[in-house]
């Protein structure tokens, strides 16, 4: 039966709610932190750890996903997913002894968000669009955004009256109940059920031939296996502009509340700062993703880094001019800017690395990546314990900036598959 609108549209849909759900699943452990230590005593570091370890995690399945994903499809991948996240949240609150914790909240959530996070949506999603790729990102990632200023106040509330073990119950049960069915709606391709990218029409004998979006066609006809992948320097530069964009992103979010009150700004404005970069995330993934079909990916990637860099130009600047005016700067350009990462990084490899084993190159990419994002923080407080003072970490945090958007323009994803926008341009009348 035909639907009067693109399927596609249903994946972004189904994809938007899973991430508003999976990620801030994980995320909510910010908010069960607190009455854990209280009730148990342990040490913040012990406890702290299991997300820590979470990541760790997330980052050593990132290409066995991949693998899974080339060959089961999404809905494997997926409801593997909701069964490890929502079994990690309901068992959470039988914990009596750190390693209880770091089984559930590390191993079994933190496998479960590579699943129902950036990473497993990337690995399907852009293969239903190619003129609208960015956009359709975009709008499915702003999930995440809505479930943070959705979920987790709702989150709070019930910790402050039933206490974090219900709490943390009702988040399983709910990824239980919302994501296992909705995601027995995805399909890993279009042509799986008959259909064309972007909802196009199927090309008869007298209909006009489509127009390619292939650049280089001889790179776009070679057979990508994750091994030749491996043995070209555009694989190590995505990598390696991964790792820096994670590591930025990372490094400012889990410091830059800290600092704040550091300088002498109040707890209020250090949360608020905090929440609402994730509600300007949802805006700039979307907008920046729509202008990504229009310019390309290199530039998207170039201005989102550019934000980063303006945000920590911007906290140097705040211990020497503790001004609301550059919180709102550092806030606008991280969330509104920076975030637009999330939009098109499933998009650069696809169009670079299109093929049978797309997940597992992708699964592999994201293991720099995710290695960035552990490093970011890590190597951040490293530096501050080292000289007294976040001033060299954030300026690092800038040629790390500028380092992610010059990989990513090196590995050029625009001489491969032209996007949209950019098709007049592209190719030229013989």
């Amino acid at each position: 039966m035909r639907l009067p609108f693109f399927y596609g549209w249903v994946i972004v849909v189904v994809t938007f709610v899973t991430m508003a759900i999976g990620v801030n699943a994980r995320t909510a452990f910010s908010l069960f932190f607190p009455p854990i230590v209280d009730e148990f005593g342990w040490e913040r570091g012990v406890t702290a750890g299991a997300f820590s370890f979470g990541f760790v995690v997330s980052a050593a399945v990132s290409p066995l996903i991949g693998r899974l994903m080339d060959r089961y499809g999404p809905r494997g991948v997926m409801e593997l997913g909701v069964a490890l996240m929502a079994g990690g949240l309901l068992l959470a609150p039988l914990t009596s002894q750190p390693w209880h914790l770091y089984l559930t909240i590390g191993v079994m959530v933190g496998a479960g968000s590579v699943c129902l996070g950036y990473s497993g949506q990337s690995l399907f999603l852009p293969n239903w669009f190619i003129r609208r790729r960015g956009l359709a990102m975009g709008l499915a990632f702003a999930g995440v955004g809505i479930g943070s200023v959705t979920l987790l106040p709702w989150v709070q509330l019930m910790i402050e009256q039933t206490g974090w073990r219900t709490a943390c119950t009702a988040m399983g049960i709910m990824v239980l109940i919302v994501l296992a069915p909705i995601n027995l709606l995805l399909r890993k391709r279009p042509e799986d059920i008959g259909l064309l990218p972007d909802g196009d029409a199927a090309p008869t004998a007298t209909s006009a031939k489509p127009v390619s979006n292939i650049v280089d066609p001889v790179w776009a006809a070679t057979d990508w296996t994750l091994r030749r992948a491996l043995r070209t320097a555009r694989f190590w530069w995505i990598s390696s502009g991964y790792f820096c964009g994670l590591y930025v992103w990372y490094a400012v979010q889990v410091h830059q509340t800290k600092y704040l009150l550091d300088i002498g700004f109040s707890p209020t404005v250090g949360v608020w700062a905090l929440g609402v970069v994730s509600l300007l995330g949802i805006p700039g993934q979307i907008w920046l993703g729509h202008l990504s079909d229009r310019v390309g990916r290199e530039w998207i990637w170039a201005v989102s880094c550019l934000g980063f860099a303006i945000c920590f130009a911007a906290l140097i600047a705040l211990k020497f001019y503790p001004t609301l005016l550059l919180v709102y700067l550092m806030i606008l350009a991280q969330g509104a800017l920076g975030y637009g990462l999330t939009s098109i990084m499933g998009a650069v490899v696809l169009e670079i690395f299109q093929g049978k084993q797309y997940g597992s190159i992708f699964g592999t990419i994201m293991l720099a990546a995710l290695a960035g994002g552990a490093a970011g923080p890590w190597f951040t407080g490293f530096l501050y314990d080292l000289t007294g003072n976040y001033t060299i970490a954030f300026a690092i945090g800038i040629a790390v900036s500028v380092l992610s958007a010059v990989a990513i323009w090196q590995a050029s994803p625009r001489k491969v598959r032209a996007v949209a926008g950019q098709m007049h341009t592209a190719f030229k009348p013989t």
